[in-house]
């Protein structure tokens, strides 16, 4: 090839890439898919969900350092779009709830803050639920970290929710160095797994659940697969391997070692926290420094459960949907989307993460390789390795009843509608031939 052809073709590519991330308000997504910006924001955003007239349902969060004031429009937003082309155009606010988890079951809006759960009625289409609030959870107690308790539910009317660990790696000295770990870590009878609840009864304690795993340290990306008819999360892995442990640990370590775990969730089972961690790079279970590991000692075998996928560190996994539209091809479906908040804690290395990731499954089982679907949010390399100089980055995901995939901003509560377009001329051509 000619060097000028070269430079042609490359130029070629740089076009092609600049066009299609353009017309995708910059994001980067696989042939054929489409973003279209159905609401600019307001302000921070957590999660959101779909209602099945297409209405939208958002938790929020506040601007650092500012102290509720109804007058910055947060609580839980409600959306519409209320002349049908296909952005929000209409946007209430109600409650005074600054919440996490949001779900529709049973045509009730069910939502979480860092102490319970509560659910919404709907009297026919109004946009705001007019009846009242109705607990069907409280009473955790106030967490300084890992106070998330998103939710999940099943098909026999159980409600899963999770309860992250209010620590690092259950020290004597939360982020002390070489503060050894508690054993056994008390955490781990309130904190620290999943606990399942009954999804339609109110008034009820976390007393009142039953502990369905242990060992998960933040599964703040939680979701019921109907296809495999099971729980999964993707958790949280810990951090300052180096700054709690530098006889044994560089900062390259702590910024490559430890996984985000990707888990099917089986009753009764342990996932290691806080006496394990899965390390990428050598691919097992070790030991945590808190309790004799040195970064060089496996973990027992058969003792814990290894994760499905080990993602990279410090990815920060914020929310997972188990796709069942059928607007997408056939190889989404039943698939895994997680969006990947992004990483704060990667240096010197650059942060990473800030994307929104596929993993292909049949009924349990991975079913090929994951992949990255949706990127760019940060808008190129982040100004000082700062995260909050990051455009956007992904937390939540939901989909409407025609299929099509819903991404939210945190930093901003901006909401991006994908959808895939049938390449019409390739289908001719394959009926052709």
């Amino acid at each position: 090839m000619s060097e000028l052809l070269r430079w042609g073709t490359l130029l070629l590519l740089i076009v092609t890439f600049t066009v299609a991330a353009d017309t995708n308000d910059g994001l980067v997504l696989p042939p054929g898919f489409h973003a279209d910006v159905v609401y600019e924001g307001s302000g921070p955003a957590r999660h959101l969900a779909v209602r099945a007239n297409g209405d939208i349902y958002v938790t929020t969060q506040l601007p650092p350092f500012s102290t509720y004031d109804p007058a910055l429009n947060r609580g839980i937003l409600a959306l519409r779009d209320t002349d049908k082309d296909g952005r929000i155009d209409h946007v209430e606010s109600f409650s005074d709830l600054l919440g996490t988890g949001i779900r529709f079951y049973k045509g009730m809006l069910y939502v979480s803050d860092h102490v319970g759960v509560y659910r919404y009625r709907f009297r026919g289409k109004e946009l705001v639920p007019s009846q009242p609030r109705e607990t069907v959870l409280d009473g955790f107690a106030p967490q300084a970290q890992h106070a998330d308790k998103t939710f999940a539910f099943d098909r026999k009317g159980r409600m899963y929710v999770n309860v992250g660990a209010p620590s690092n790696a259950c020290q004597e000295e939360d982020r002390t160095p070489g503060s050894k770990g508690l054993f056994p870590c008390p955490l781990l009878e309130e904190y620290g797994g999943i606990w399942v609840f009954d999804a339609l009864r109110l008034g009820q304690k976390p007393s009142d659940g039953v502990r369905y795993a242990r060992g998960l340290r933040h599964a703040v990306a939680i979701d019921w697969s109907r296809s495999a008819d099971a729980l999964f999360v993707v958790i949280h892995g810990r951090d300052q391997l180096d700054t709690l442990w530098p006889q044994f640990f560089t900062a390259h370590d702590n910024a490559e070692t430890v996984a985000e775990e990707m888990h099917l969730v089986r009753e009764g089972d342990d996932y290691g926290w806080p006496y394990t961690y899965f390390d990428v790079r050598r691919g097992e279970r070790m030991i945590a420094p808190e309790y004799g590991g040195d970064g060089q000692t496996p973990a027992p075998p058969g003792r814990y459960v290894d994760p499905m996928i080990a993602f990279p560190a410090h990815w920060a996994p914020g929310d997972l949907l188990f796709y069942e539209g059928r607007a997408f091809p056939r190889e989404y479906r039943h698939g895994a989307f997680i969006a990947f908040h992004g990483s704060w804690n990667r240096a010197p290395l650059p942060q990473s993460g800030y994307n929104v990731t596929f993993v292909p499954f049949r009924k349990q089982k991975v079913a090929g390789p994951w992949r990255i679907f949706a990127d760019n949010f940060t808008r190129g390399p982040l100004k000082d390795n700062h995260p909050a100089n990051a455009a956007h980055r992904p937390i939540g995901l939901a989909t409407d009843k025609a299929g099509a995939l819903y991404i939210m901003d945190s930093q901003t509560g901006r909401i991006w509608r994908i959808n895939y377009q049938r390449d019409k001329k390739k289908r001719a051509n394959l009926r052709v031939s």
